[in-house]
């Protein structure tokens, strides 16, 4: 059965996904912007509201997703479900898992950003095993991503896939910098990169100092 706190939980996903507030994502849909505030959640007496389904499709159709991706945003807290790029079987394989503080040091990475050498431990990630190839994970050590990402969340990146503007991204420099940023735009001599955190700024680095970019495609939050 679904719960209040899962269909709300999945709006509030789904509205992260897309880089919005809940009123932004209501604002999308062409409802009122207060529609999906925390206040809303609740009436005066303390019984529970719930979105109706008029306000689930329309926001569903002002951002794209599919109602299975939605349904992915509704599983709890430490499931891999803040950012399904699709709706993946409900099958289990490990990949490597490192810190960020380690991903900074030599001899983790081969030249194309993916898992090498030794001291990578291991994390189940639901998903069947032809879509985990070359995917690994770094865990999320300090607050500088906050506020969408906490100490001890998990990043599962694709190395080898495209990476697009607005995609989410890690980028290691040569200098052994690793950090998890908003690809805002690339030229053929540097990227810009937006900050989660905006208490730090945004970052402009020449190609020639990256090491490798590679696309998030999922959390655990």
């Amino acid at each position: 059965m679904l719960s209040h706190e899962q269909i709300w939980g999945a709006i509030d996903r789904l509205a992260e996904r897309h880089d919005l507030t809940p009123s932004g994502l209501a604002r999308r849909a062409g409802l009122d912007p207060t529609s999906f505030n925390k206040s809303k959640r609740l009436s005066a007496d303390g019984r529970l509201r719930w979105p109706s389904t008029e306000s689930i499709a329309k926001v569903l159709d002002a951002t794209g997703a599919s109602m299975e991706q939605f349904l992915a945003f509704m599983r709890p807290a430490g499931s891999f479900s803040s950012l399904p790029e699709g709706a993946f079987p409900p099958q289990g394989s490990s990949i490597p898992l490192l810190g960020f503080a380690q991903a900074g040091a030599g001899g983790f990475f081969d030249d194309g950003g993916s898992p090498a050498g030794q001291g990578w431990d291991v994390v189940e990630f639901p998903t069947a095993p032809s879509q985990k190839v070359g995917v690994y994970a770094l865990e999320v050590q300090g607050e500088s991503m906050m506020p969408l990402y906490r100490d001890g969340d998990v990043l599962i990146v694709a190395p080898g896939a495209q990476v697009r503007r607005n995609d989410r991204v890690v980028v290691k420099t040569r200098e052994g910098e690793v950090m998890a940023k908003v690809l805002l735009r690339q030229s053929p001599r540097s990227i810009e990169l937006m900050s989660l955190n905006p208490e730090h700024p945004n970052r402009t680095i020449e190609f020639s100092d990256v090491d490798w970019i590679a696309r998030i495609i999922w959390a655990s939050q």
